[in-house]
């Protein structure tokens, strides 16, 4: 810069010229006359002069003095050409309105196209062009973050005169770009944005979710649940696909809403062992611009799985025996039976019957309890044991049924540490149940119809319609209403209370563990004319799901399952461990550690911590990933010397998607908030002749504010100093 004025200039107003000029004429008759009474002597006359020049001093201080400089550019001023370059920018939807026949093309080419070197070159004697693409790049996730462009654009360059931002105005990451366009407006720079596509999504079919469990199980079907989305302006009827990567092929016919949303599940039934990837392919339609959305792939692991169920029980009801009977035909259940029988002095025996209530290393080994209408009667359960069962679910993962009987046992449970676990509120008028000689129906929630518990038959009509055929129970249990935070899948076809419907089979989860409460003792009569078909599938998936989670990765010592199970890069994965001594009990304290190896062979190491003490053998920690793919856990723990791998596959969030309408309201705000222009057109001339017309920059001034300067504020007080001692030594004070 170079320096083209200087002056010293006042920020005077004619009140504080006149008090200045008045002060100092006063002053200085005074001053002479003091003078003249000393005989205009030199100390006097050195003295009055102090005095006037002090007072000089004030006078032009109330005036404001400054030393005013202005300098002129050297250098050209910026102007930024700002061009995002995000994944967005790839849709194909930029038309040329001169050129109807032609084909459209990509936001990115009439971006490229915007921002090229030579259609800014007749500017570059005017402006120094500085021409920058945008985006950002987390966890190998490419985004768009607007405000940090321009607010990296304007600490980097503080010479900018305008900026001109070609983008489709989809911002994802950072912080609003009405907070970067504030901060230009108080800078004065104006931005000048042009807008890439159209506000109008693209004709589009795409998969959005595949949900594929972890694991799952020969000879048992596994719920593939997957979402797909639809910007087609009509409803769309197409064969979508499952294949695995054995060649396997699983098909089903959907159809998409118009503009809408599609949640669907199918049913695929493995048959051999072994790590698969599922790959779901929705074949595209005519009038589609982007195919490559129309697939989504996921891995799961087949095993062959060996459940635990206990089923506690006071006397043999037939729900007891027909359940017990089908789960032990069950080749993948293993079944132990607890009968009280109340009324004799033994309990019940035979094949698969204990003699007495599980130990707490056996009882830990146990998947899902099945507890029928007991309770804290005499010869049934005692405190302790029902202490052990509450914490068997809470820090073991298993789950737990409640399957109470007319008899009203369970009501006893109420008083003690299990009453949490209760799904529902029981009626405390009624412990006995409700009983009619009037068959009463199931009645599926909405919830209910979704739910893999209730699958009886492959399809949604189907199975309602299985459901609304099925034998009727003639007794219920007393329930008043469902609890907060519980799921009711099906109620009472008939029958209410000021709450609602009754609820029947309601679930809930309580610490890591998973609770069902089945409201009647009559799913037995679903055998009639059909066998064990729907009575086995209906408590077969209920024993798998409540198994799900302590099955994902186990050993003898230790068994390790977290939370979600497909987690998504950024999410919060809470792992949890049960781990056990040498001996098989739980451990109340020790060193359990998760080394976990990212995609990219970052190591990260997890501790896990104990539960607490009402929580044995559980440990708990949470791990958060950042990128997507497959993660190898290994999880070692010092007191059992085990060790426990496996793996965890992260989904990556796609932040930038192709054919979503561009956000032209983006871009007029900042234009707006800048005092910049929005320029919504194509032609490289009309952008540039706008740009042209920014005014020259302004010179730029620097002031010294003299009366507010330290050095000016001591000058006064040195002056007033040497006037006290003057005074002092000619013995005037």
């Amino acid at each position: 810069m170079t320096l083209s004025n200087s002056e010293l200039t006042f920020a005077w107003t004619p009140t504080t010229v006149v008090f200045g000029i008045v002060v100092f004429v006063v002053t200085a008759v005074f001053s002479f006359l003091i003078w003249k009474r000393h005989h205009f002597s030199a100390s006097s006359g050195f003295l009055e002069f102090l005095r006037l020049l002090v007072v000089a001093i004030v006078a032009l201080t109330l005036n404001q003095p400054e030393w005013r400089e202005t300098y002129e550019p050297d250098e050209k001023p910026a102007l930024a050409v700002l061009r995002d370059a995000s994944g967005s920018m790839k849709t194909e939807d930029v038309t040329d309105e001169t050129a109807p026949g032609r084909a459209p093309r990509s936001r990115e080419s009439l971006a490229t196209e915007l921002v090229a070197p030579e259609v800014w070159a007749p500017l570059a004697d005017q402006f120094e062009i500085l021409n920058e693409p945008f985006s950002t790049a987390e966890g190998g996730d490419a985004g768009t973050d607007l405000g940090g462009a321009l607010n990296g654009l304007l600490d980097r360059h503080p010479r900018l005169l305008g900026v001109v931002l070609v983008s489709d105005g989809d911002w994802n990451q950072g912080e609003p770009p009405s907070r970067a366009a504030t901060r230009y407006r108080m800078e004065e720079i104006p931005v000048f944005t042009v807008p890439t596509g159209s506000e109008t999504r693209l004709p589009d079919l795409a998969v959005t979710a595949f949900d594929v469990p972890t694991f799952g199980l020969v000879g048992k079907p596994v719920r593939l649940p997957f979402t797909l989305t639809s910007a087609l302006p009509r409803n769309h009827s197409a064969t979508l696909e499952i294949r695995t990567n054995e060649g396997e092929s699983l098909t089903g016919e959907v159809a998409i809403p118009a503009m809408g949303r599609l949640q669907e599940t199918l049913l695929w039934t493995p048959q051999a062992e072994g790590d698969y990837e599922l790959t779901l392919t929705l074949p595209p339609a005519d009038e589609e611009r982007d195919t490559a959305n129309n697939t989504l792939s996921a891995p799961i692991a087949i095993r062959k799985e060996q459940l635990k169920v206990l089923l506690i029980e006071s006397f043999p009801r037939w729900e007891y025996r027909y359940l017990r009977n089908a789960l032990e035909r069950d080749p993948g259940v293993e079944v132990r039976c607890l009968l009280f029988h109340p009324d004799i002095e033994s309990v019940g025996g035979g094949p698969g019957y204990l003699e007495r209530f599980p130990e707490a290393d056996e009882l830990s080994t146990f998947d899902v309890i099945v507890l029928g209408d007991v309770g804290m009667a005499e010869g049934q359960l005692t405190l302790d044991q029902v202490a052990a069962l509450k914490k068997q679910v809470a820090a073991q993962a298993a789950g737990l049924v409640l399957m109470p009987g007319f008899r009203g046992h369970q009501g006893s449970l109420l008083d003690t540490e299990l009453a949490d676990l209760f799904p529902v509120q029981l009626d405390p008028a009624q412990p006995r149940g409700w009983g009619s000689a009037t068959p009463g129906q199931f009645e599926l929630t909405e919830l209910g119809a979704r739910s893999l518990l209730t699958r009886l038959e492959d399809t949604e009509n189907a199975n309602a319609n299985i459901w609304a055929s099925l034998p009727g129970f003639q007794w219920y249990a007393g329930v008043v209403r469902a609890k907060p935070g519980s799921e009711v899948l099906a109620t009472h076809s008939s029958e209410s209370n000021r709450h609602g419907r009754i609820p029947l089979i309601v679930t809930k989860t309580y610490g890591t563990g998973k609770i069902l409460f089945m409201g009647t003792d009559g799913a037995w009569r679903w055998r009639k004319g059909v066998e064990d078909k729907y009575h086995y599938r209906f408590w077969g998936q209920v024993a798998r799901w409540m198994a799900y989670q302590r099955n994902m990765a186990s050993d003898e010592l230790m068994r390790l399952f977290y939370s979600p199970d497909r987690p998504r890069t950024g999410d919060t994965l809470t792992l949890n461990a049960n781990v056990m001594s040498v001996g098989g009990e739980p451990l109340q304290s020790a060193t359990v550690v998760v080394q976990i190896t990212a995609p990219s062979g970052k190591i990260e190491t997890v501790r896990l911590q104990p539960g607490g003490e009402d929580q044995w053998g559980l440990f708990t920690g949470t791990f958060t990933p950042a990128e997507p793919g497959e993660h190898q856990l290994v999880m070692t723990c010092a007191e059992n010397g085990g060790t426990l791998a496996t793996s965890v596959t992260v989904q990556g969030t796609t932040l930038e998607r192709v054919g979503e309408p561009a956000r032209h309201d983006v871009l007029d705000e900042i234009a707006r908030l800048t005092r910049g222009e929005l320029l919504a057109t194509i032609d490289p001339a009309v952008i540039r002749e706008r740009v042209a017309a920014l005014p020259e920059p302004e010179p730029i001034e620097r002031r010294l504010r003299l009366w507010a300067h330290p050095a000016w504020i001591g000058a006064i007080v040195l002056l007033l100093t040497i006037f006290w001692i003057g005074r002092k030594m000619a013995g005037a004070v």
